[in-house]
This record gives structure tokens, sequence and C-alpha cells, in this order.
């Protein structure tokens, strides 16, 4: 999949720590729309915030970073990630429903 001529990535993470009730959704949600990244986040229910993204490579890991710190109030501990090829399915950047 590829925008403009240059390839498209897909980004899977799962962020743990203190990243519920603080504000890390509508974070990701400015850093996404700040990087051009389509896709979504959620909370799960086990207390991780969940976000698969598409974009150019660079742009996906300039995200990993903000996401790798949070918001100020935010407290992250790991992230995990998973590098896919992407799906062109998402046209923005939302919140997605808890799992």
């Amino acid at each position: 999949m590829t925008e403009n001529g240059k390839e498209l990535t897909r980004l899977h993470a799962f962020i743990n720590g203190r990243v519920q009730g603080v504000g890390f959704r509508y974070f990701v949600i400015e850093k996404a729309e700040l990087l051009q990244v389509n896709g979504w986040v959620r909370n799960t229910y086990d207390g991780q915030v969940e976000v698969t993204a598409e974009a150019i490579r660079p742009a996906l890991e300039r995200f990993l970073v903000y996401l790798s710190h949070g918001p100020p109030v935010a407290y992250v501990t790991d992230v995990q990630t998973s590098w896919q090829p992407a799906s062109g399915e998402f046209s923005g950047f939302e919140i997605a429903p808890s799992e």
C-alpha cells in the first residue's frame, strides 16, 4: 500500500503503565493528526492502551516516540509493538470502543 509514492506501514502497539484516566487517548489523537497517521486508539479492560496506526514508516517511528512517553500525567512502563503491512482501511484517527 502506498500514499503519494511512499510505502505505508502498520504499527500495532500496547502501551502499559499509568495510561488510563490521564488523557492518553486524546494525546494519541493529537499526535496522530500532527503526523498524518490514520487508525484508532482504545483502552483495554486490563488497563492498557491499544493503538493500530498506518502511515509512512518515519511518521510511525516518531509516533512511537510519543506513545513511549505519553502526556505529562501518564507514566509509560512498556510498549509492545508489531509491524505489519498497511491495509489502507483507515481515513482518519479515532477512539475505538474499549475491549
